[in-house]
């Protein structure tokens, strides 16, 4: 799986942190040549020219701010301009909010679907007919064990998650005539910075994978040809076993999971 990528480019979303960042890390250990793009330019800059340093791969960065309806298009252009052709995808951008709906800055939601869905949506959209066209590439849309049921209290974002599963496993067999390979990553809690910006830390605390572990899980499934992957058999059996008992009860668990102190 390793050298599935070796000497190809790969552009990664929200290569800062967290998943975004162990997935450019472990692709640099394969030897791709990396585009990593995120709104920090200061934490791109620093990977790019550690990843070169240690991998002797190649290194683009494009800052930019998928909250922004053209951003995409402005990453599709500079990768363009600089003739790179872009045999993987990697849509792993994406952030939550912690709260009841009607308490949350309206322009935060939609900015969260901006970012989870459209922009997913959107880069997908331009790069997969240039892949269709060479018969071969492949895309992995992050995510979230969150697309397996409604949570109250990050409802938007459970729902921009059941978006990006159900774009990954459609487009998966969309694609197979043409040879290119569609996977959803669904990780559970990581240990990352999701948490402390959604305004829910200590959920995570004890109970979550490490970015490392999910982003190789992520890449070995792509590589294999599977249309999503469930990082962790605890959260698999979750995910699954809920199918068992009303959707209604699993909605009522999550709740109480979820609910702030004091409600």
């Amino acid at each position: 799986m390793i050298d599935r990528w070796k000497g190809k480019w790969a552009l990664v979303t929200g290569a800062s942190a967290g998943i975004g960042k162990a997935l450019a890390v472990e692709l640099a250990n394969g030897r791709a040549n990396l585009v990593l793009t995120a709104r920090r330019r200061d934490r791109l800059e620093a990977l790019a020219k550690e990843l070169s340093a240690t991998y002797g791969v190649k290194t683009q960065t494009v800052t930019a701010d998928l909250t922004e309806a053209n951003a995409p298009q402005a990453i599709f252009q500079f990768t363009e301009d600089q003739g790179l052709q872009i045999d993987l995808l990697v849509n792993n951008a994406g952030f939550g909010q912690y709260g009841e709906l009607h308490t949350v800055e309206v322009q935060r939601l939609l900015e969260m679907v901006q970012v989870n869905c459209s922009a997913v949506l959107h880069l997908t959209r331009l790069y997969l007919p240039q892949m269709v066209a060479r018969r071969g590439g492949d895309v992995l849309i992050v995510a979230s064990t969150a697309s397996f049921q409604a949570v109250p209290f990050i409802s938007t974002y459970a729902a921009t998650k059941v978006f990006d599963l159900y774009l990954a496993e459609g487009l998966a067999e969309e694609m197979k005539p043409y040879g290119v390979r569609v996977c959803a990553l669904c990780p559970g809690t990581t240990a990352s910075e999701f948490h402390e910006i959604a305004g829910h830390p200590g959920h995570a605390q004890g109970r979550e994978q490490t970015a490392e572990t999910v982003a190789k899980n992520g890449l070995k499934a792509l590589a294999a040809g599977k249309s999503y992957v469930i990082s962790g058999l605890g959260n698999y059996l979750g995910a699954h076993g809920q199918r068992l008992v009303p959707r209604r009860l699993v909605t009522r668990v999550a709740a109480k999971m979820f609910q702030p102190k004091g409600k």
